[in-house]
């Protein structure tokens, strides 16, 4: 019998099916913090925050309303397989991002350790890092940028 490669190594993300491609979510949450972003007359370089999204449960390290995110959070990005190689902020580690660039996923990944809370453990995840976005005030937004 043999091995039957899985389908994040022979799928590009547009032939991946819906639970495919939810399943490439790692937990890791660093695509829900708030980012702030330079004027594009100061070069726009985006800056990461520990605060995370009003939606991200942070125990949990998951949106707490997932199905209707993009319309709670009107800047919430909906990732396709189409933008997905627009998007300079998404984090190194991402698996949608490998997947885009030809790399292999990370050892720690639950789809490869077969364990949900494998990206937690690994120290992967902003998992007890953030501060939720309710509070922080808008205008305290630059005292909490962490690169």
């Amino acid at each position: 019998m043999t091995d039957t490669a899985p389908f994040y190594e022979t799928k590009t993300l547009s032939q991946m099916t819906k639970a495919e491609w939810e399943s490439l979510c790692d937990g890791c949450g660093k695509c829900c913090i708030v980012l702030l972003q330079d004027p594009p007359e100061d070069g726009g370089r985006i800056w990461r925050t520990d605060v995370g999204c009003r939606l991200l449960d942070l125990k949990a390290v998951r949106c707490s309303d997932y199905a209707n995110r993009h319309t709670r959070v009107p800047g919430c990005v909906k990732l396709t397989p189409e933008n997905v190689g627009t998007l300079s902020w998404m984090p190194q580690t991402c698996a949608y991002r490998l997947i885009h660039e030809g790399r292999p996923l990370y050892d720690w990944h639950p789809l490869k350790t077969g364990d949900p809370d494998s990206t937690r453990k690994a120290g992967a995840g902003v998992h007890g890092t953030l501060v939720g976005e309710d509070e922080v005030d808008d205008e305290d937004l630059d005292d909490h940028i962490i690169e």
